[in-house]
């Protein structure tokens, strides 16, 4: 008599230390459907890189009429999402997804723009400009953890709303409490500000830390943003030393 045959899964099964029991990855954090969390903290997140382009002195703007255009772009982009998410807290969008993107895209591209313009006056700028050109790069350093940490969030196994979802895809990142689920809470899954703790890590170590990436994007997202930390924190050190 034969058995009956079991119909596939999307689980797999993945092994955890013997202190803590075999566990499957229906049972682990990314085998769960994500919380079902606001958009208002990366929403936030993206006016404070707004704020702090516009708080960039003028020298570093590669181009003088990016400053009006770029909060502009973003307002019309970010308003409409704020709308919908007070109007229709529990209604999804499909169209968020992508604003959200470009709205981080468009940072990002500013965010470059300013490094090259910071390394090029770190390289050439006399001494008396130190001051300036410290906050400036602080400005320009914080702004680099916003903008990959709201990238982590975006992109992680789908999206907030593809996390939402009981087959939802592999996870891009390991965090710790994936591997040891008796850390934490038996439902637990990634919030928005896990996500800027990964970018902070980074953007400090210029490596993973206790998050590791998993897939080929987060693997080459981490290396543009250890890049460009290390470009701003190596260059005003040396400058630093240089002026001292």
């Amino acid at each position: 008599m034969t058995s009956p045959q079991t119909e596939p899964t999307n689980t797999r099964s993945v092994p955890v230390s013997a202190a803590s029991g075999s566990h499957s990855v229906s049972n682990a954090a990314w085998g769960l459907p994500a919380h079902r969390l606001s958009r208002w903290p990366p929403t936030a997140a993206i006016c404070v890189a707004i704020a702090l382009y516009l708080l960039l002195p003028e020298k570093l703007l590669v181009f003088s009429w990016m400053r009006p255009a770029l909060p502009i772009l973003e307002a019309l982009l970010i308003i409409p999402i704020v709308f919908t998410s007070v109007r229709d807290r529990f209604t999804h969008h499909a169209w968020k997804r992508p604003a959200f993107m470009v709205l981080i895209a468009c940072l990002t591209f500013a965010y470059y723009l300013s490094v090259g313009r910071l390394v090029q006056i770190l390289l050439h700028a006399p001494g008396s400009e130190a001051r300036t050109i410290l906050f400036a790069a602080i400005e320009v350093w914080i702004t680099n953890v916003i903008i990959f940490g709201l990238w982590y969030w975006e992109l992680d196994r789908g999206g907030p709303v593809e996390r939402l979802l009981p087959n939802h895809p592999e996870p891009d990142f390991l965090f710790p409490q994936m591997v040891t689920p008796l850390a934490a809470e038996s439902d637990w899954t990634p919030s928005f500000m896990d996500y800027v703790y990964v970018s902070f890590t980074n953007a400090t170590a210029f490596s993973p830390t206790d998050t590791m990436p998993l897939t080929h994007w987060a693997k080459l997202l981490m290396m543009v943003q250890a890049l460009g930390s290390l470009l701003v924190i190596g260059l005003v050190a040396a400058r630093a030393v240089n002026i001292l």
